[in-house]
């Protein structure tokens, strides 16, 4: 089974960290890790070929080519990444599948409108380069996903009290 063999891969690599990290934290950095070297490469790929650093015209609406491959990116982040920390990760999660994706969608969309937002003033106002200012973003949308996702996407019994789901 494909996750068997990820999380023994991850694993594989854990006996260095044991003394500064619990097991879930490295397989959520392992995880999260490949997901956003992933997102980040996928975004620089649009930006660069596919978009070629232009505008993308929807007919309805222009987007500037960073916005346009951040969508496209976080997307795909968001398949991958919601399989990993459902299968890899948070695997002692109590909730039900369909309520741990709803909330990781919900804490998706948060970290998508904080990683626009965040983008926007590099890139727009502060005049960064939209790659630098990607990966720079990344680092702080990182802390507040690994805590919503922790504590409220995939929340165990022994880190809050749902008795019903």
């Amino acid at each position: 089974m494909p996750k068997d063999k990820i999380i023994a891969f991850i694993d594989f690599f854990y006996p260095p960290f044991r003394r500064f990290m619990p097991e879930q934290t490295f397989r959520y950095a392992a995880c999260g890790g490949a997901n956003t070297v992933l997102g980040l490469a996928l975004f620089k790929i649009l930006l660069v070929f596919v978009f070629e650093h232009r505008n993308v015209d929807l007919g309805f609406y222009t987007l500037k080519p960073h916005n346009a491959a951040l969508f496209i990116s976080f997307c795909v982040n968001f398949v991958v990444g919601f399989l990993l920390m459902r299968y890899v990760v948070f695997v002692d999660s109590h909730l039900r599948g369909r309520i741990q994706l709803f909330r990781y969608g919900l804490s998706f969309v948060l970290n998508l409108a904080l990683n626009y937002f965040i983008l926007k003033i590099f890139v727009e106002i502060f005049g960064w380069w939209p790659f630098l200012s990607q990966c720079l973003t990344t680092v702080i949308i990182v802390t507040i996903s690994f805590l919503s996702q922790k504590y409220f996407s995939f929340r165990t019994r022994k880190e809050g009290n749902d008795k019903i789901n």
